[in-house]
């Protein structure tokens, strides 16, 4: 086989383990498993390995600052105006932008883009349909105003804030339109093309993708945002977390990801190596299921479980370094979060609220991940219960078993998590406190939670146009779902990564999709 860039970079980054090296002076390499990956269209790549690339390789009309995610800033966008009725925005776009092919950054693009994502019609596609938009109506909910300027309208009842928070999502993210269409198959707006190239004006762009080896992306010195520090950006699959230890302490890549709490404690005071503990926003939590029991659905048995599950034991002891201790919907750093932890680890408390409830000889199963950390989480839960007088069966199973089981609601209680799909409190708020009773997948759904008024604050909390109301107002609701409801939310997670100690620059955020390289110098 002919070799190629690739291969010559993949060779002179990838040594025998035996031996320390050097990765090339130039090249950023980053370890970490590509196995999830599906496709790098970011009208259907939802994997936490395209969703962290995207950011790489588009942008969109504005992006959470990396700083203060919190914070949206305009991005191909130089400014935004809401309509009078509250129901469209108008985009100015920023003048002279242009995409990696050279081609200018038009309205057209940014309709081209949106559109697209309802056409195609793919997993990440329900973030902007929340819109009203659907495949009838698109096109006539984006405009072109004036040769800069691009108006989008839409029917459903939320504010303008929750649509910006949307169009920071990576689904948003604006394609060229030329580019991609020139590579159009059977009119699939480019997707198939997409899905292992890119067309976007980020600091970087795909020069190759082999599926499971590796992603090679090199500099766009076009990108608005100015060329990126390192002229290549090479991220290698190395599935197993003991390897990926491995190879950072012996100088074979920059960066790795995804390490195990053991692998992040046997890196600690490596020489050469510095650790790093980031907070993302996935939390984990013990769901009942309140139609498999009359005890499982008593509110004083969800008060119990609050003071039976050991978040210190297990976030400080455990599985130190992974997790924190956090008990509400909201991830620490987002609007509006409750980072309250009024429940602490009592055996003797829940059990006396257990007796005043009638509530004996306590017993369920939970059907949980077999993997870590999900199955250590719910082998220290069935210990510390257990010192309650609360029998926990454990069933370790595939997650798609899980998966399945929650949907059909066969099963008592799991140890799960859950990760936000957009940088807005709506993506958990409608999850934990919405129950629409219409067949939809939420977390209410899945606990049979019947909640109406709940339901409709949350409704009512996306439709504000004040961020201080809509903090307040989630706010509200975490406190009523911490008190009572069939969650128990434990705790939040921490990504493990690697850096060698000559890597400055690398910033990453709390959403998969907020990981920065373009800044990265060795």
């Amino acid at each position: 086989m002919k070799k190629t860039l690739i291969s010559l970079l993949f060779t002179a980054s990838l040594t025998t383990l035996s031996a320390h090296s050097a990765t090339p002076p130039n090249t950023l390499v980053v370890a970490q498993s590509l196995d999830d990956a599906i496709s790098f269209d970011p009208a259907q790549g939802f994997e936490t390995s395209t969703v962290q690339a995207f950011t790489n390789l588009y942008q969109r009309l504005l992006q959470s600052d990396p700083a203060h995610p919190v914070d949206l800033r305009p991005t191909l966008a130089s400014s935004w105006k809401a309509g009078s009725d509250n129901r469209s925005l108008t985009f100015t776009l920023r003048d002279g932008a242009t995409f990696a092919s050279g081609n200018p950054i038009r309205p057209e693009d940014v309709i081209f883009s949106l559109s697209r994502v309802i056409k195609l019609n793919l997993e990440p596609s329900f973030v902007l349909t929340q819109l009203g938009w659907n495949t009838k109506n698109i096109d006539n909910q984006l405009t072109k105003t004036s040769a800069n300027q691009v108006t989008l309208h839409w029917d459903a009842a939320v504010s303008p804030a929750f649509v910006l928070s949307l169009l920071s999502a990576p689904v948003a993210s604006i394609v060229d339109e030329k580019e991609a269409l020139s590579h159009q198959v059977n009119n699939d707006l480019g997707h198939q093309w997409l899905s292992s190239h890119s067309a976007g004006s980020g600091p970087y762009q795909i020069r190759r993708y082999v599926p499971h080896e590796v992603l090679l992306m090199t500099a766009n010195p076009r990108s608005p945002a100015g060329a990126p520090k390192l002229s290549t950006l090479l991220i290698k699959n190395v599935p197993e977390a003991a390897t990926r230890r491995l190879v950072i302490e012996q100088g074979d890549a920059d960066i790795a990801r995804n390490l195990g709490s053991d692998q992040f404690s046997a890196l600690q005071h490596k020489p050469g190596v510095t650790p790093v503990s980031v907070p993302i926003a996935s939390l984990y939590y013990l769901l009942f299921n309140t139609q498999s029991s009359a005890t499982l659905k008593n509110p004083a048995f969800w008060e119990a479980s609050r003071y039976l599950f050991d978040y210190d034991g297990i976030a400080n002891g455990l599985l130190k370094g992974q997790f924190s201790i956090h008990q509400s919907f909201l991830p620490s750093g987002y609007l509006g979060a409750l980072n309250d932890t009024p429940y602490t680890y009592n055996p003797e408390k829940a059990k006396a609220i257990l007796a005043k409830a009638g509530l004996s000889n306590v017993s369920f199963k939970v059907v949980v991940n077999n993997q870590p950390p999900y199955l250590d989480i719910a082998q220290a839960l069935q210990a510390s219960f257990a010192k309650g007088g609360v029998k926990i069966e454990l069933i370790p199973s595939l997650s798609s078993e899980v998966t399945a089981k929650m949907a059909s609601h066969q099963f008592d209680a799991t140890v799960t998590s859950w990760g936000p799909d957009y940088f807005d409190p709506n993506t958990n708020a409608a999850a934990f406190a919405t129950n629409p009773e219409d067949g939809s997948s939420t977390l209410a759904y899945r606990a049979g939670w019947h909640i109406p008024e709940l339901t409709a604050e949350t409704h009512k909390a996306v439709a504000l146009t004040d961020n201080a109301q809509r903090a307040a107002l989630y706010e509200k609701l975490q406190r009523q779902v911490q008190k009572s409801s069939p969650y128990v939310i434990g705790l939040q997670a921490h990504q493990l990564i690697a850096l060698r100690s000559n890597i400055k620059g690398y910033q990453q955020g709390m959403n998969p999709d907020m990981v920065y390289y373009s800044q990265v110098t060795k």
